[in-house]
């Protein structure tokens, strides 16, 4: 689904210069990559608990039986 939003001038000039520079197709294209890097939003979730998750344990398991 697309929808429209205002925007003043300027926006829009630098919009398409980063469209230019970027090599980008769309501005969805543009501000999706804005908004990711400002939000640190990452590409892709894979990883994300690495070295934050331990083994399970022998009480863990038991736990589970309940």
């Amino acid at each position: 689904m697309a929808t429209t939003i205002q925007v003043k001038e300027r926006n829009l000039k630098l919009l398409e210069e980063l469209k230019k520079t970027t090599g980008a197709r769309s501005y969805d294209e543009v501000l999706g990559k804005l908004l990711e890097e400002k939000l640190k939003v990452p590409e892709s979730m894979f990883g994300v608990d690495r070295g934050k998750l331990t083994p399970f344990t022998e009480v863990d398991r038991l736990e589970a039986r309940e």
